[in-house]
């Protein structure tokens, strides 16, 4: 076995027109990813390209020391665990007096003493990596999110562990040496944290490794869930990015393909009656209530709550209120606007579903809003000027270049 294991190692070499797994990350096209890579094995890519423009060591300064973040949008860590977060917190002074505050000071001192610090939900956090983290999620069709990772020389955050989502690491600067073990659980949900095989976990980390590689900066590592993994920095500091794909699988569609039949029996007035008294048990019950549930399943359409999950896992595009009443006011036929971004929209009869909230419309508007969800710029006399200034105010379209 070489010494970069049995996983998938290219190098990056993209089309132009290429999205952003392919021209960012992993120099495959989304089918192609999807057919050799996805779930499967990890897979390495060397020289992906330069993410200075997603992230930097400039950029952590600044979260940690400018942006008054609070907790939970910082963990420290060392040897294996989290610091309390009152080891690293303090109110801001006057004017900023809650007390979850990130002290840089404390912050600075854990970080000169071997602590990694980790940057929580970046992609709320740092305009860069909310755009590239919702332009993946797009292209993956499953919710994305983002945490980085800042390390001394020589030093390591967390033990060997798997993570229940799908990871993307980008080396931004420095170098860190990524030791991976094969899984103990595969494709582990949710409910299945790798804290619950500690033992399992700590012995299948203790064997060769099947994948033993130094990542430098624009390298790219995907890990499929339930992949062990540990790292430690090299000899200078380390900042790397972690996108956590958390994926739909077949059990969350099975679980909301019984929540809804569930929400269909409790409509049945046979499945709402009382057991008989005296039951001891409910064998005498259990032919009924099976056919009935079997019946509810096979008839199911999860499709409405699906839609509902998905939307409520993630957030519309960032709106500003000055400039959206600047759109208001300046509106006019020539006007052109377009879906705001990562509005997830479901049109279901006469209501438009959104990230932003739901709308009624009338039988006069579904023509218009049918053309709006192609997600192209539309002339506002093509859609109507009472439609078009009612879904601006509803924070649902955004003005757009013709």
């Amino acid at each position: 076995m070489s010494p970069e294991g049995n996983g998938a190692v290219r190098d990056a070499g993209v089309r132009a027109d290429a999205g952003v797994l392919e021209s960012r990350l992993t120099g495959l096209g989304r089918e192609e990813f999807a057919r050799e890579v996805w779930g499967r094995l990890p897979s390495l890519t060397r020289g992906a390209g330069d993410f200075s423009d997603i992230f930097s060591s400039a950029a952590v300064d600044e979260l940690v020391s400018r942006r008054g973040l609070r907790t939970p949008f910082l963990r420290v860590a060392k040897d294996g665990a989290t610091l309390p977060e009152p080891s690293f917190t303090a109110p801001g002074g006057v004017g900023a007096t809650i007390a979850d505050q990130l002290d840089d000071t404390a912050l600075w001192r854990a970080f000169a003493d071997g602590a990694t610090l980790v940057l929580q939900a970046l992609h709320r956090t740092w305009e860069p990596v909310g755009t590239f983290t919702s332009r993946l999620a797009t292209e993956l069709g499953h919710p994305v999110q983002a945490n980085a990772y800042v390390t001394p020389p020589q030093n390591q955050g967390f033990d060997a562990h798997y993570d229940v989502h799908d990871v993307f690491v980008l080396q931004i600067t420095g170098t860190k040496r990524w030791l991976i073990h094969e899984p103990v659980v595969t494709a582990p949900v949710r409910e299945q944290p790798w804290t619950g095989h500690r033992a399992a976990v700590a012995e299948a980390a203790s064997g060769a490794p099947v994948l033993d590689t130094v990542l430098e900066p624009g390298d790219v590592l995907y890990l499929p869930r339930g992949w062990l993994h540990s790292a430690v920095a090299q000899g200078a500091v380390s900042v790397h990015l972690t996108l956590g794909v958390h994926p739909w699988t077949r059990h969350a569609l099975a679980a909301q393909l019984a929540e809804t039949a569930l929400a269909a029996l409790r409509e049945d007035p046979a499945m709402r009656t009382s057991l008989p008294l005296g039951v001891d048990g409910p064998e005498g019950e259990l032919d009924e209530v099976r056919a009935r549930l079997v019946a509810a399943l096979t008839t199911a359409d999860p499709a409405p709550l699906f839609a509902r999950t998905r939307r409520g896992q993630g957030r519309p595009a960032p709106l500003g209120p000055l400039a959206q009443l600047a759109a208001l006011d300046a509106l006019t036929e020539n006007t052109h606007v377009r879906l705001r971004e990562a509005l997830e929209p479901r049109l279901s009869g006469q209501r438009l579903w959104t990230r932003a909230g739901w709308l009624d419309l009338t039988p006069a508007d579904l023509p218009a809003v049918h053309r709006l969800l192609d997600g192209e710029a539309h002339a506002t006399r093509d859609l109507g000027p009472a439609l078009v200034r009612r879904l601006l105010r509803a924070g649902v379209l955004v003005p757009a270049a013709p």
